[in-house]
């Protein structure tokens, strides 16, 4: 039997990071009254789900009857810190995305990350139905349109705000510099 950590609506539902530039953690957090649960994942898993619920809520505006809002409401704009403790329930792995069309709403599961995915063995113990096991655990987040799209907003400032990008090669350029491939291994110099 799983444990769903279901969420409808949230609090609040945000994406933050752990760490310096190069070297973060990336989380999913999400808090209803004293209930926190937070998931880590990569940054990329990050960065794509904010970009698939721009393009989601694109997609189902004008097909509702309500409004969907084109950008993050201000007043929806969360730009606080992760809450403490930040104790990681479990790594994101797949995560799916869809509108409920009968709520009008975003709903968001996270299954957690499964290390047999790649192992042909563990692909063999399927059950009857034809389905895998089931998850230990699983995140579930369902949310309006407003704080869905204040949700996307942040998630991508949190990406943006790593290490910056070489305007060379595009590669991220560290703290103590970066040895550009296009320069031929040698560092720029400063006039």
């Amino acid at each position: 039997m799983s444990v769903v950590h279901l969420f409808d609506p949230p609090e609040r539902f945000v994406t933050g990071t752990v760490g310096e530039p190069g070297s973060r953690t990336f989380f999913l957090q999400a808090r209803e009254g004293r209930r926190l649960v937070s998931v880590s994942l990569e940054k990329q898993q990050v960065a794509l789900l904010a970009e698939r619920i721009d393009e989601l809520l694109d997609e189902v505006t004008g097909a509702v009857p309500t409004i969907i809002p084109a950008m993050a409401p201000l007043g929806l704009v969360d730009n606080e810190p992760l809450e403490q403790p930040i104790e990681e329930e479990f790594r994101a792995g797949t995560m799916t995305l869809s509108w409920d069309v009968e709520d009008l709403r975003v709903v968001i599961e996270v299954y957690p990350f499964d290390d047999s995915l790649g192992d042909p063995a563990a692909a063999q113990e399927e059950d009857a139905d034809g389905e895998g096991a089931e998850p230990e655990e699983l995140l579930v987040v369902r949310l309006e349109a407003g704080p869905a799209r204040a949700f996307a907003k942040r998630s991508l400032q949190v990406v943006g705000a790593g290490r910056e990008t070489c305007p060379f090669c595009g590669g991220p350029i560290d703290a103590d510099g970066h040895l550009c491939p296009r320069a031929n291994g040698f560092r720029r110099r400063d006039p």
